[in-house]
């Protein structure tokens, strides 16, 4: 039988330690009742379960469907969306096998995931039918409700979402306001001690959808962030689709233009938190999302190119034996190995930062511990966003190549794939937003005092001399840029910064693993020569602009500069 939950990523979830994670997680097993587990042992065996019957549904249910379902599309009639017919099917399919809680507390009906658990359940369903994530992997809604929300909305809530009865919207973006989150002027208005939305809020993914976490300004003399605070809404009468994207891609995802017309919601948490804490919560939840489903896309079309490469002959042979075409399948392999410990790296960083969350609360005197924790989080949540998702973009764009002038057609799987793939570096923050928000790791010496600790734990390989040096240049560089004291000029270098740290860090990740299989070593190998190629192209070309422009960059901006 088909399975996604394959010896790659089974390897993957075999480099990252969970056990004080989940430890922390089952209150030392204190639960003594079933389905919670009884020990670490007893809970990493149903997470196994859980993973092999997400990856047999998502090989041998989604996937068959979703050319189907891209075909179908979300459809609007009347001001009424409705899914495709399939991807009502699908999600039914994940709530009956008890996937729709994978984050919640179990007193909510939900499984208690890790987030590391939850991501590759996602990075399957991802590779099934990337747009189905957009529903499915919405769950961020309710946990966003599970940690800032009251008992009762709480209680009211999540065991909706647990149980598949609902799905999620996150209401963010507005026609004036797409990434400048702090310009939003939809207003929650307080009347009689009730609030009520009303504006307008478009790209809103799957708009039609009964709970929304919305964005609105609570503090009408308050024009930027501070003035605005995140409401729960429960979709009624009050709120008008006023219609759904044409879009290139994602089809069994509607995105939806919205209008509130003093529609009924509630306060979640405080006011004038709503962008500061609440809603970067939740970005950043959906940014890991977004880069497994990234993953799940890229793991597709390298499969797909893999196997037509096999099967398609040119001049008497299977392509699969030209260099041109075995080269690209390397690459994409090793890419994709490399991209997917950097996201479960993340995933488990992410868990680890609320695992120390949970012991403070408890009174722990761990906040140096919390706070380092959350620095690791917050770095590698947009690095792994940025890598995933350009990487998907390549692999898809290099999938349909070799799969030449058929994989333009739509009777081949790379062509949706293709699609689906180029929204991913665009929504939840587009790659030139991760790398705004990664770039300070690396210039307050973070990054280097992370990757040292990290690197310490591979002196036993000869590798690691090689690697070390490669830090050395890549810190004397980032020195160089500082010394300029350009903002503009670190702005214009930043991602060629955040791309090297990016290459070291994913060379470091493979190369943690000293009793990895032969696969796993050769690919590390093909990838870590790539890696040193382009970090010394990358150090090379910034140490140019330096030499040739320094501080006064502006210039090539300039020429840009339209005279109206």
């Amino acid at each position: 039988m088909a399975n996604f939950f394959n010896e790659s990523r089974k390897f993957a979830l075999g480099s990252i330690d969970l056990k004080e994670i989940v430890d922390e997680l089952e209150d030392q097993y204190s639960e003594k009742k079933e389905p919670a587990p009884l020990s670490f042992e007893d809970a990493i065996k149903w997470y196994d379960l859980l993973l092999d019957n997400a990856g047999r549904i998502s090989a041998e249910f989604i996937w068959p469907r979703a050319s189907e379902v891209d075909e179908e599309g979300a459809v609007f009639n009347k001001g009424e969306v409705k899914w495709a017919d399939k991807t009502i099917e699908n999600m039914k399919t994940l709530a009956d096998a008890g996937f729709m809680g994978g984050t919640l507390e179990r007193k909510y009906g939900g499984l208690n995931l890790p987030n590391l658990i939850n991501t590759i359940i996602i990075e399957m369903v991802s590779q099934g039918d990337a747009s189905l994530m957009n529903l499915f992997g919405l769950q961020d809604i309710a946990v966003t409700i599970q940690k800032f929300g009251t008992d009762e909305q709480r209680n009211r809530i999540l065991p909706k979402f647990a149980s598949g009865e609902v799905s999620g919207a996150m209401a963010l973006t507005e026609p004036d306001s797409g990434s400048d989150l702090q310009k939003v002027k939809l207003k929650a208005v307080e009347k009689d001690g009730e609030w009520y939305l009303d504006g307008v809020k478009h790209f809103i993914t799957n708009g039609n959808a009964e709970i929304h976490l919305v964005l609105a300004r609570t503090e009408k003399d308050v024009h930027d962030g501070r003035g605005l605070s995140m409401m729960l809404y429960e979709k009624d009468e009050n709120l008008i689709v006023r219609r759904i994207e044409n879009k290139l891609g994602i089809h069994g995802s509607p995105t939806c233009e919205l209008q509130y017309k003093m529609a009924k919601c509630e306060l979640v948490g405080k006011r004038r938190f709503g962008l500061i804490k609440y809603m970067m919560s939740l970005l950043n939840g959906a940014r890991l999302a977004t880069s497994a489903q990234a993953l799940g896309i890229a793991q597709a079309s390298y499969e797909e190119a893999v196997k037509y490469a096999n099967e398609r002959e040119q001049f008497g042979e299977k392509i699969v034996n030209f260099p041109a075409i075995y080269r690209m399948l390397a690459e994409m392999e090793s890419d994709i190995e490399a991209a997917r410990l950097l996201l479960y790296k993340t995933a488990s960083a992410v868990d680890i930062h609320e695992m120390y969350e949970k012991k403070m609360n408890r009174g722990e005197k761990v906040r140096d511990k919390f706070k380092e924790a959350g620095t690791i989080a917050g770095f590698l949540t947009p690095l792994s966003k940025f890598v995933c998702t350009e990487m998907a973009n390549k692999i898809a764009y290099d999938s349909l190549q070799v799969h030449g002038g058929v994989g333009y057609m739509k009777e081949f799987p790379i062509e949706r794939l293709y699609r689906d793939a180029r929204i991913t570096n665009i929504y939840e923050g587009t790659t030139q937003l991760q790398v705004v928000a990664a770039i300070g790791a690396i210039t307050s010496g973070f990054f280097f005092k992370m990757i040292e600790e990290e690197l310490e734990k591979t002196d036993s390989r000869p590798e690691t001399g090689e690697l070390r040096k490669r830090v050395e240049i890549f810190a004397a560089i980032v020195e160089k840029v500082k010394e300029l004291d350009s903002k503009e000029f670190l702005n214009y270098v930043s991602n060629y910064l955040v791309d090297i740290a990016s290459l070291i860090f994913r060379s470091l990740l493979l190369l943690q693993n000293p009793d990895s299989s032969e696969r796993v070593n050769s690919i590390y190998k093909y990838f870590d020569l790539r890696a040193d190629r382009k970090i010394n192209y990358f150090t090379e070309l910034i140490s140019s602009l330096i030499y040739e422009y320094g501080s006064e960059i502006s210039g090539i901006r300039k020429k840009f500069q339209k005279s109206i």
